[in-house]
């Protein structure tokens, strides 16, 4: 059963509204310093991209997990609007004919479809480019310092040994490449692909609140051991889901996976096993919450949801 309070459902709302407003901001015809003219074309496929509706997860990872250390809200969503960046440019490009193929994505045509597919890799690019340019601003953190350890981070969490490295390997593991047999991957290789493709950047958006308050290496641990507990339920409950989950309801196609030969951590366990991992990654992700008390209720509410949801 999907879990949902009615405090968790305000918060994920505002947070959605609040970065909807800001990426709308971001993500406009209007130039900032340094650049020439954005072609029209390419600001429409990326603003369709970012602002077509989407849980706005990550950047509520963000929000909540620096409300422990009371950090201001408007460089939380700087933050999370740079990571919610990067999450969309990732969709644009898996969903191309090259990757995953999807002609749908959160119930509507996808980029390439709506567009074409060198406009949807061109505004992939283009938001990637742009979660950095986010990051990097006086309005995400006054200390530069600060700002560059956010853009390396993020960095790392999105690039070959996270989040891209992620997607390669899952593209081996379908034998996409050499001979076109898939690439053997055992539970402990599954389990290092989705950390890296999923994983990684939803244990930045945890992390990358620590880093904005100032918080101490012990918390930053805390956030991180959170945010790496629910990133691998994420990726479960999203296998699952491809398995025995309504299309109509999720807006995108299920039964991928098998179709694809993907390997999966469900297809090692089983259903059932998969369900019972799930609730021990609560239960971990409730573990690494300890340090922070009751101020962290509405991240453990997170949790729970993340590992239920119905879509």
């Amino acid at each position: 059963m999907n879990v949902v309070t009615s405090t968790l459902q305000y918060e994920l709302k505002s947070v959605a509204e609040d970065i909807d407003d800001l990426l709308a901001k971001l993500v406009g015809a209007d130039c900032v310093s340094g650049e020439v003219r954005r072609p029209e074309r390419l600001v429409e496929s990326m603003r369709y991209a970012s602002l077509g509706g989407g849980k706005r997860i990550r950047p509520f990872l963000t929000v909540a997990c620096g409300n422990l250390f009371d950090a201001p809200r408007a460089r939380l969503l700087y933050a999370g609007a740079a990571i919610e960046c990067v999450h969309c440019y990732s969709l644009v490009h898996d969903d191309l004919p090259a990757m995953d193929n999807d002609a749908l994505r959160r119930g509507r045509p996808t980029v390439h479809k709506a567009f074409d597919e060198a406009t949807a890799i061109l505004a992939g690019d283009a938001l990637l480019t742009l979660a950095f340019d986010i990051m990097s601003r006086r309005e995400t953190h006054p200390d530069a310092s600060v700002r560059l350890e956010l853009v390396q981070k993020l960095s790392r969490a999105a690039g070959v040994g996270g989040m891209v490295g992620g997607q390669m390997l899952d593209l081996a593991a379908e034998g996409r490449f050499g001979d076109g047999n898939p690439l053997r991957l055992d539970t402990d290789s599954i389990l290092e692909l989705e950390l890296m493709k999923t994983g990684a950047l939803i244990a930045f958006a945890c992390t990358a609140a620590g880093i904005l308050a100032g918080a101490d290496a012990e918390a930053r641990v805390a956030l991180y051991n959170y945010g790496s507990a629910i990133g691998e339920a994420f990726q479960i409950a999203d296998d699952l889901l491809d398995r025995v989950g309504d299309g109509a309801k999720i807006g995108k196609a299920v039964g991928k996976d098998a179709k694809a030969g993907k390997a999966t951590l469900v297809d090692c366990l089983g259903d059932e096993a998969a369900r019972e991992k799930l609730r021990g990654l609560v239960t971990r992700a409730e573990g690494a919450l300890a340090l922070f008390g009751k101020r962290a209720r509405l991240l453990a509410e997170a949790a729970q949801f993340i590992a239920t949801r119905d879509k």
